[in-house]
């Protein structure tokens, strides 16, 4: 019997619709934050990975694109990918470039660098994106910062279509940093918990 859907199982529609917004208007760029700040939240209030287990669209749009449209090969996953080592050193650089776009965007609401209409891809390759930013009332450092938020979120949704299309459709969940960041803090809350029970 076909399991009936949820309504979080259509999520994959907002982050198609984010993709598609920022490429017309830049400054929607902005609601990616909520991709960054809603599971942080959840992993820290449930101790749980229920954002990547049940409401990540990004997710559920590799797994639509891949397995119902048969994009995929569908390969195993290599170890090294899976290994601790590799997750956590993409975390690392992943958080890196994340800290030198803010400090490019604190610059830019410095006034001491110019704004940039690009949008950075795999973090190597610029490309020109002025047809999105029709300008704003705030400070152009409100437009920087949706600039490369949009080429953190654009870089890291290529990577996930990539490892899909050669690997199974949601490989890109096994590395991804926001869900080694959410499993990290899942784990040291657990430990905190276990502690307190063991206090009392």
């Amino acid at each position: 019997m076909k399991q009936k859907k949820k309504w979080y199982d259509y999520l994959w529609v907002l982050s198609l619709t984010y993709l598609i917004l920022g490429f017309f208007n830049i400054l929607f760029a902005w609601l990616g934050l909520l991709c960054f700040f809603i599971p942080l939240i959840i992993s820290l209030v449930k101790g749980n990975k229920a954002y990547c287990n049940k409401y990540c669209g990004r997710g559920q749009l590799f797994a639509l694109v891949g397995g119902q449209f048969g994009l995929s090969r569908k390969k195993d996953i290599p170890k090294w990918m899976r290994s601790k080592y590799f997750r956590y050193g993409f975390l690392i650089f992943f958080l890196a470039m994340f800290l030198l776009m803010l400090w490019n965007t604190y610059l830019v609401f410095a006034g001491t660098k110019d704004l940039s209409q690009t949008v950075t891809l795999l973090w190597t390759f610029k490309a020109p994106w002025n047809w999105a930013y029709h300008g704003t009332l705030l400070t152009p450092g409100v437009a920087q910062f949706a600039f490369g938020f949009y080429s953190v979120m654009l870089t890291s949704s290529v990577l996930g279509f990539i490892t899909m299309l050669f690997l199974k459709p949601r490989s890109w969940c096994v590395y991804c940093p926001m869900g080694t960041m959410t499993q990290l803090m899942c784990k040291a809350k657990h430990v905190t918990s276990s502690q307190k029970k063991v206090a009392k």
